[in-house]
């Protein structure tokens, strides 16, 4: 939220003008929502980007280890909205969000696994998906 949105949604009320003003706040809080999604798929990235070296590599190091867990626990609080009772991503929406994740994750992985040696489209022909989604999910409920 920026000072100018906060000085014209305070010059609607003060002018009466409510729908200018629930237009404004209808805009801030879209805003908001696309901020929290990119934020939580950032963390989702990092998650998948170790779980992936993980399958190809057949080891987890502890820093690997603390940083899907960092990252799985700040999802998880963007996640819950500000009710606590609410999701931004329901259950039944994770698998279209890491399908896309999955991709950049990917690319960015072929870099450090075994340190560059597969080519973004090698490592996708490595990596089981299906598993990685199942890991990542269980880690999400």
């Amino acid at each position: 939220m920026t000072t100018q949105e906060l000085i014209d949604l305070r010059t609607c009320i003060m002018e009466g003008r409510n729908r200018d003003a629930l237009a404004i706040i209808d805009e801030l809080d879209a805003m908001s929502k696309k901020d929290t999604l990119f934020k939580i798929d950032s963390y989702l990235t990092v998650v998948l980007i170790h779980l992936i070296k993980n399958q190809v590599e057949g080891r987890l190091t502890n820093s690997w280890a603390a940083s899907i867990r960092a990252s799985i626990r700040k999802i998880k609080g963007l996640n819950l909205k500000e009710n606590k009772i609410s999701y931004y991503i329901k259950e039944e929406e994770w698998d279209e969000i890491l399908e896309e994740a999955i991709e950049f994750a990917i690319r960015d992985a072929s870099t450090e696994v075994k340190n560059g040696a597969y080519s973004s489209f090698q490592l996708k022909e490595m990596v089981d998906k299906t598993s990685v989604f199942t890991t990542a999910k269980s880690f999400l409920a």
